[in-house]
């Protein structure tokens, strides 16, 4: 008799932990995947409710290349540590002809971040240097914490790698100022990260393309800010065929939205 009045707390408890995290599995949005032809996740924390919805929550604990998803962490680095002193500093563009148009200009960090430059991101890294990009990777657990392969390429071709769930626990912590930078810094970068506006809501994300392994990787990630509730999504494909357009990272995204009756069509 003993031995069952401890066991069953125990079982209580144990119980109690599954059900406490709020997750619901949503394998109705496989369609939205099918659409486009890609494998992928997607996680959503609605914040009011305290609830994740999840497709493919397997998938969401994996660590991908962050890409250019990178460039949101980038950006806070780069403010705390004075390697840029605002978001309007311009750099001084190489005269390097690159793969898109709107690269090959002067970029300050709002233009930046909105047409992803990579040699913006990739200046700043280097002004950034090793120590203090490790210091702050660390500090605030950023994916696997490996900055190997470059300071200016490891997010695009190197070592570091952050899951769909880390992800969002990092936009969870943005949004309520609790990484370790400064409320300037994060305030900042809540503004450069604004991709969509309506009188509805507010739309604050960054895409990513990782174009540099064998089977690419696309990101969508972010979070919407619609009156009083929050939700914070993060979107993760792969495809051996991303020339039929990665695009579908952000149409997935927006067509699950809808579904969910969070945002509706313009």
């Amino acid at each position: 008799m003993k031995h069952i009045l401890i066991i069953i707390p125990l079982l209580t408890i144990a119980v109690y932990a599954v059900f406490s995290q709020n997750i619901e599995v949503r394998t109705d949005l496989k369609k939205y995947f099918d659409k486009y032809g890609h494998e992928g996740c997607f996680v959503l924390y609605d914040l009011k409710q305290d609830l994740y919805l999840k497709y493919n929550p397997e998938r969401c604990t994996e660590r991908f290349i962050p890409a250019s998803t990178f460039k949101i962490f980038n950006s806070l680095v780069g403010l705390e540590t004075g390697a840029v002193k605002d978001e309007f500093e311009v750099f001084k563009w190489d005269s390097v002809k690159r793969f898109y148009d709107s690269w090959n200009q002067d970029l300050d960090m709002v233009n930046a971040f909105k047409y992803s430059g990579v040699w913006f991101y990739q200046e700043l890294a280097r002004k950034i240097g090793e120590e203090k990009m490790q210091h702050y990777i660390s500090l605030n657990e950023y994916g696997n914490e490996d900055i190997s392969g470059g300071i200016d390429r490891f997010w695009l071709d190197g070592g570091i790698r952050i899951s769909a769930d880390e992800q969002i626990e990092m936009l969870k912590k943005l949004y309520h100022n609790q990484l370790q930078f400064s409320k300037r810094s994060m305030d900042i970068v809540k503004r450069i990260m604004i991709y969509d506006q309506t009188n509805e809501y507010t739309i604050h994300a960054k895409t990513g393309w990782a174009l540099r392994v064998e089977d690419q990787i696309g990101w969508f990630v972010g979070y919407v800010e619609k009156g009083d509730d929050v939700y914070f999504f993060a979107i993760n494909l792969q495809s051996k065929n991303p020339e039929e357009g990665f695009a579908s990272r952000v149409k997935i995204i927006y067509d699950i939205l809808e579904y969910l009756r969070i945002i509706y069509k313009k």
